[in-house]
């Protein structure tokens, strides 16, 4: 786990809390990427995908790894998300 930090770290600058190692596919996936890839419509096809979930915790869209974290579409879409009011526990 510390490798991959600090490659990401050193690679690509990233300096925020990650997840340890786990499968995102498959059987053996995490429950966590099992919920995202239901609500998705499938799983990650390779490192680096992107889901964007929504204040209500629902997938709002997803983006392969060819998407850049600074894509103008993915930005947009995250400000959008950011612009929106939390929903109000029942």
């Amino acid at each position: 786990n510390q490798q991959i930090a600090d490659f990401c770290e050193n690679t690509f600058g990233v300096r925020f809390p990650m997840f340890a190692k786990s499968s995102v596919k498959g059987p053996q996936a995490n429950a966590f990427y099992q919920q995202l890839a239901q609500q998705a419509g499938g799983p990650p096809r390779w490192n680096f995908h992107k889901y964007l979930v929504g204040r209500d915790g629902k997938v709002v869209d997803s983006y392969t790894s060819l998407t850049a974290p600074d894509n103008r579409s993915l930005v947009r879409a995250i400000e959008e998300q950011l612009a929106l009011r939390a929903p109000q526990p029942a």
